[in-house]
């Protein structure tokens, strides 16, 4: 029993440290104010027909801290980086000289900080959630180890480490979402 019980704990904690790689994942996409070619991760730009994430078709750099430069591998690909980051909800407006996109970042207005601190928010409650269903999954196949046999002493054991874990990560997700605050509203 004291082999399930340590395989499932170790799982908890696989998982827990999982939803953190996904919320600082979701963190580094939130811009606060300076260039970062993190921001346009996930960004689908039509190539040949078919949405490619647009790291395949570019190379991005921060050549400074206001501004990102996309440069294609293909010119004929700059007409449909410009139309994605247009349709995007970054609010960037890129402009292209023929040979490469130039992005200008903008300074983040009072109200753009605040709404993206609410974002940031947002996503650490989604990582809490995934956090507290890894506790919840991790309690039930406890109790279940309980029903084969083991003892009440030991599950009890077992709880308390979940939820000492549990403990644990949401701190890391709070502490995460602090720094970012911070960075966020930093002007």
């Amino acid at each position: 029993m004291e082999e399930e019980i340590n395989m499932y704990l170790d799982e908890a904690r696989d998982l827990m440290n999982k939803a953190i790689k996904h919320f600082t994942g979701e963190l580094v996409k939130i811009r606060a104010g300076k260039a970062s070619p993190a921001i346009l991760e996930g960004l689908m730009v039509q190539y040949y027909g078919n949405p490619t994430p647009i790291n395949q078709v570019a190379s991005i750099t921060a050549p400074d801290a206001r501004s990102l430069m996309i440069k294609p591998w293909e010119k004929n690909v700059i007409p449909e980086i410009e139309k994605a980051i247009i349709n995007s909800d970054l609010g960037l407006n890129p402009q292209n000289d023929g040979e490469q996109v130039i992005i200008s970042i903008p300074q983040l207005t009072e109200e753009r900080r605040l709404n993206l601190v609410k974002q940031a928010k947002a996503e650490g409650e989604q990582g809490k959630i995934s956090i507290r269903n890894v506790r919840k999954e991790t309690n039930d196949n406890l109790k279940k180890l309980q029903k084969d046999g083991a003892s009440e002493d030991e599950i009890k054991r077992a709880e308390d480490k979940v939820q000492a874990l549990t403990d644990d990560f949401t701190k890391k997700i709070e502490e995460l979402l602090e720094k970012k605050e911070k960075e966020i509203m930093t002007v």
